[in-house]
């Protein structure tokens, strides 16, 4: 029998077939076109599977094996997250925000801080993030937008910067669903309205998510760059507020220099975080973005696995404060942290456990964890008696059998 194709000679000819140049394809995918041409090739490795998903976006595949190759179909929809059950309405109310009417009195500016902060802090403490938030992210958003069109001077500034929160908080629920224009779209809202504010706190949050999708989305040293430099709007001396947003985007920027393999830099800007976090207290954790030293360290867990140190993340998971996380969808996004460590160590059975930890403390943390579900996927197919703990875990997800 003839040897099946590899994912370079397959990525080739599906790429060839879409008619696009390794240039405009690379760009579609986050990636150079000598990169496109190095997995083409063979000179690099298939991608992980973030990367595959984007791939198989790009190429309008609803099958995996088609890419990757295997004589079983693997449909993009098994391992991906699917929909939120409320995606449809969220994501309706986020297109015809900008619509909304002026209300019939003077906004409550207050009042609608204080939606946005009950909001906020459901996504913050909750275990089911996203149906907690689902049912006031509309209403918010078209308030907010309400607020904007109503008011003027330096009362708009601050309603244009409550709606640059609250557009954040919409790009938090639409990501890892099958949603990303909507993430760049919540993101890019988010970025237009703190400039507009002109609120150098509100445009550096804004600059912190919107550096998230960038990473997310494969393109690590854009997220670098837009991280560190928003920076420049913020004085650390100035105050809790300024000092935790400095802290916050140099640990966006470790994530991102982590992603790209660079070690020296990743812990370098991961030290100037954790210095920012000690400077406001032990104890301190922002209300929203949930910077402080409890969070730099949960952080240094996933790095020390981007840089393929499992050893390491896991002697740092010994030392972790977990009874102090104040919520289980945090507690289960380490969990996972821990869970990645173990079976980049190929211990198979200790992945397992710690991610039906992870789902024990918050079932929509893991089930839109890419990841866990990659993760389930590969050892639900494994011999031995981890097999049926997986498949049970990934039945739980939704995921088909």
């Amino acid at each position: 029998m003839a040897a099946e194709p590899s994912f370079g000679v397959r990525l080739k000819a599906l790429r060839q077939r879409r008619g696009l140049s390794r240039e405009v394809f690379g760009g579609l995918v986050g990636r150079s076109g000598d990169w496109v041409k190095s997995v083409e090739t063979g000179r690099l490795l298939m991608p992980r599977l973030p990367i595959l998903l984007r791939i198989a976006e790009v190429l309008q595949l609803d099958d995996l094996a088609d890419l990757v190759g295997g004589q079983s179909p693997l449909p993009v929809e098994s391992v991906t997250r699917g929909a939120h059950d409320h995606l449809t309405e969220v994501a309706d109310a986020l297109l015809s925000a900008p619509d909304s009417p002026a209300p019939d009195r003077e906004p409550d500016l207050s009042a609608l801080a204080d939606r946005i902060d009950d909001a906020w802090r459901r996504w913050c403490t909750l275990g089911d993030q996203k149906t907690a938030v689902a049912d006031l992210l509309p209403d918010v958003l078209a308030t907010a937008h309400g607020a904007v069109r109503a008011l003027d001077g330096t009362a708009r500034r601050h309603a244009l910067a409550a709606l640059a929160w609250t557009y954040t908080l919409a790009q938090c629920y639409f990501a890892w669903q099958p949603a990303g224009e909507l993430v760049w779209l919540a993101a890019d809202r988010a970025r237009a309205a703190a400039q507009d504010a002109d609120d150098p706190l509100a445009m550096a949050a804004a600059a912190r998510y919107y550096a998230e999708v960038y990473r997310t989305a494969g393109q690590a040293e854009r997220a670098a760059a837009t991280a560190l430099d928003a920076t420049r709007w913020l004085d650390p001396a100035a105050g809790p507020e300024h000092r935790a947003r400095w802290g916050a985007l140099h640990l966006c920027a470790a994530q991102a220099e982590a992603q790209l393999g660079h070690a020296g830099d990743a812990w370098r800007l991961w030290d100037l975080a954790a210095a920012a976090a000690d400077a406001l207290g032990e104890h301190y954790l922002h209300p929203w973005l949930r910077f402080g030293r409890l969070d730099c360290d949960g952080f240094a867990l996933w790095i020390s696995n981007r840089l393929m140190r499992p050893g390491e993340a896991l002697q740092r998971a010994d030392r972790y404060d977990w009874a102090s996380l104040p919520s289980p969808g945090r507690r289960a996004a380490r969990l996972l942290d821990v869970a990645d460590a173990h079976l980049q160590r190929r211990e198979p059975a200790g992945a397992v456990h710690m991610i039906g930890r992870a789902h024990r403390e918050s079932a929509e943390t893991v089930r839109f964890s890419l990841w866990a579900r990659q993760a389930l996927l590969e050892l639900a197919g494994r011999p031995g008696a981890i097999r049926e703990d997986a498949r049970e875990l990934a039945a739980a997800l939704g995921m088909p059998g």
